[in-house]
């Protein structure tokens, strides 16, 4: 970001409830920027209270967005991001080409998709999402067993969230 040289601290550990949640998505956003990750997978059924549509948010993926990035966003469903993340929804359709999104679970499977954000070298994973509870990690195994179960749910779901709505 614009005027900050001191790289983010990620912590490990875990995490209790939606503020510290909240908290640590900003950290990672920021941090994204200043170690260079190629690649950032955001994994939850709805994304609700994901802090996606807040400026410092946008700015640090903006920040984030380079050539040879890739963002992969999975969810049950996209249309309360639609609705509650409008700075993301914009940044997402400038951003297309770095940008998938799939739609994965069955109904009624909410638990099938992880609330979850991967990267290379950390990880964080909301395992009670009603309560913001869970747990991050830098460790491999973690980032690992993370990343399978986000791939499991990859590969079953379909395409969602286009960047536009319009024909031809």
């Amino acid at each position: 970001m614009p005027g900050e040289s001191a790289t983010p601290v990620l912590i490990e550990g875990r995490f209790d409830g939606r503020e510290a949640f909240a908290d640590l998505i900003r950290t990672a956003l920021s941090a994204a920027a200043h170690q260079g990750w190629s690649e950032i997978v955001f994994s939850d059924p709805d994304f609700a209270d994901w802090p996606l549509g807040e400026r410092a948010s946008i700015e640090a993926l903006q920040a984030w967005s380079a050539s040879g990035r890739r963002l992969l966003l999975l969810a049950r469903r996209f249309d309360l991001v639609e609705r509650g993340h409008a700075r993301f929804v914009t940044w997402r359709r400038t951003w297309d080409h770095i940008i998938e999104c799939r739609a994965a679970g069955r109904t009624g499977a909410a638990e099938e998709v992880p609330s979850a954000l991967w990267t290379p070298t950390w990880c964080l994973h909301r395992i009670d999402a009603e309560r913001s509870r869970g747990v991050c990690s830098s460790e491999a195994r973690a980032r690992r067993d993370l990343r399978e179960s986000f791939d499991e749910c990859w590969r079953q779901g379909r395409p969602a969230f286009p960047a536009s709505t319009l024909g031809l």
